[in-house]
C-alpha cells in the first residue's frame, strides 16, 4: 500500500524535517500486536537503522523498542538530510522483518519535531530519559531499572560502542555529534590517526 496516498496525519511543511532537524518518531504496530519483539528482530532492527543512518545522514541518540511500538529520537547530521525520506526507507525495510513475525507497522508514524526550547541540552536529554523510561512506566522493568531494558539503545554512525547509560555518555555524544556536523560521515579523524579520540 502506498503510504503517500494515505497521508492522514497532518504534518509540518517538509523543511521542518530537513537538515539538522530533531524529531521524535513513534512507530506503532498495527492493532497494537505484540510477540514480535524478540532478539532476532532486534538484530535486524539495528541493522536497518544503521543503514538508514548512513544513507540519510541521521543519528539516533536514543531508541526504545516497546512490545507494541517503537520510539526513536533522530537528529540530522547532513545539510541535505530529509528525515521523512529516511523514515519511509526505514519503514519499507522494517515491515518485511515484522511480517515474518506476523506483525506490521501502522500506516503512518507519529512525529514530533522538537521546538526551540526542547533543543536546549537539558531539555533534550530529559526527553531522551523520558523515552528510555517507557519500560519502567509499563512495569517491564523495576522502578529506576530502565537502563537494564534489553531493547533500548542508541545508534550513532561509526560509533557502535556507544551505550546511552554509560557514565559520560551525553558529553561524548555531543562531542561526536559536533565532529560529525563538521566532517560528515566520511572517515576523517581529529588528529589524523585511526582513532578519533572522541
Amino acid at each position: 500500500m502506498n503510504e503517500q496516498l494515505h497521508d492522514y496525519l497532518k504534518r509540518l511543511p517538509p523543511e521542518y524535517y530537513c537538515g539538522r532537524a530533531y524529531v521524535h518518531w513513534t512507530l506503532t504496530i498495527e492493532d497494537r500486536k505484540t510477540g514480535w519483539l524478540i532478539p532476532i528482530f532486534y538484530y535486524k532492527y539495528r541493522e536497518i537503522l544503521t543503514h538508514t543512518a548512513f544513507r540519510f545522514g541521521v543519528c539516533c541518540p536514543i531508541y526504545c523498542c516497546m512490545p507494541d511500538h517503537i520510539h526513536m529520537l533522530w537528529v540530522g547530521i547532513l545539510e541535505d538530510c530529509d528525515q521523512r525520506k529516511a523514515m519511509r526507507y526505514f519503514r519499507k525495510q522494517l515491515n518485511p522483518v515484522l511480517e515474518k513475525l506476523q506483525a506490521r507497522l501502522q500506516l503512518q508514524p507519529f512525529d514530533h519535531v522538537l521546538h526551540e526550547e526542547e533543543l536546549e541540552r537539558t531539555a533534550f536529554e530529559d526527553l531522551a530519559e523520558y523515552i528510555a523510561r517507557n519500560p519502567e512506566r509499563k512495569e517491564l522493568v523495576p522502578s529506576d531499572g530502565y537502563a537494564t531494558y534489553s531493547y533500548t539503545g542508541c545508534l550513532v554512525p561509526g560509533y557502535p560502542e556507544l551505550k546511552p547509560f554509560e557514565h559520560g555518555y551525553w558529553d561524548r555524544f555531543w562531542r561526536i555529534y559536533s565532529h560529525l556536523l563538521k566532517n560528515g560521515l566520511h572517515v576523517r579523524t581529529i588528529d589524523g590517526t585511526k582513532g578519533d579520540g572522541l
